[in-house]
């Protein structure tokens, strides 16, 4: 039954969601049901590009990488693909029109990674555009129901936010960016010599990035905006932390929010939501 094959595939994209990442599988779970399977498609579409240039060092990346990008179009052309991934992506592409331009600048992204290092300005917001925004514009897709008028009036709000999410990934990772794939993401710094002003002016950007983000979450349709607005919490805690943090420590091991500290922002958060505080 074909009704079966496209709900095992949705129900792998949740799973990859889980094993992969507790904040998102914790946001994800706080939108409304219809909205659960194609936010975790997507999570777990670049999930698994991601892992392909961040993990799979003994092999040709590049050529697994296009041979993703070919399977991917093959899939939404198609409608349909026996990888469980790219199955339940298509499905979201052609169920809510997805621009493709959103999917290709995802991709070229994941492909700089393979040959590129270090950043100069236009090149970094390239990158935070593909990697980043484009997948804030594809999860707002979902949201508005492909309401094109919608779209566009959130879409503003949703790169900022996901570029804020990204430039505070790289603040985490930045240790192991570094000493495992040696990546500097951030243009004009010098791991060695990272200092508190070379912080300072990435903490700046980030927190301009989530109060242009916040206004958008907050116009977000009710099944979407609690589960975002979470998201969001996660991540400004996260942020938190790092800004207290030494750039010594930021360079020495990665900071983390513990899944205690996120259990009680999922009940903080809850009650803002029942007292429609959001």
């Amino acid at each position: 039954m074909k009704a079966l094959y496209d709900q095992t595939c949705r129900e792998c994209a949740s799973l990859i969601t889980r094993r992969y990442s507790t904040s998102f599988s914790m946001g994800i779970r706080a939108f409304g049901r219809s909205l659960r399977p194609p936010i975790y498609a997507i999570y777990g579409y670049v999930r698994f590009a991601d892992e392909i240039v961040d993990t799979f060092h003994d092999q040709d990346q590049a050529a697994l990488l296009e041979r993703f990008r070919t399977e991917t179009w093959q899939a939404i052309d198609e409608g349909i693909s026996l990888n469980p991934v790219l199955h339940a992506f298509q499905e979201v592409v052609n169920t809510y029109h997805m621009d493709r331009h959103l999917i290709d600048a995802f991709l070229d992204s994941m492909a700089m990674d393979l040959d590129q290092d270090r950043h100069g300005r236009k090149s970094f917001n390239e990158y935070i555009y593909g990697s980043a925004e484009v997948v804030g514009l594809m999860c707002l897709t979902v949201f508005v129901g492909g309401d094109s008028a919608e779209y566009a009036r959130l879409a503003p709000a949703a790169r900022r936010l996901g570029a804020a999410f990204q430039k505070v990934n790289f603040l985490r990772d930045m240790q192991s960016d570094f000493e495992e794939r040696g990546r500097i993401y951030f243009p004009g710094v010098d791991f060695t010599k990272f200092s508190q002003s070379d912080k300072e002016r990435i903490e700046q950007e980030v927190e301009e990035d989530f109060q242009a983000a916040l206004e958008g979450i907050l116009q977000l349709p009710d099944a979407a905006r609690f589960g975002v607005f979470l998201a969001y919490r996660f991540y400004t805690k996260l942020f938190e932390k790092i800004r207290k943090s030494s750039p010594e420590q930021v360079k020495s091991h990665r900071i983390r929010v513990p899944n205690w500290r996120k259990a009680m922002l999922v009940c903080g958060t809850f009650v803002q939501s029942r007292f429609r505080l959001i």
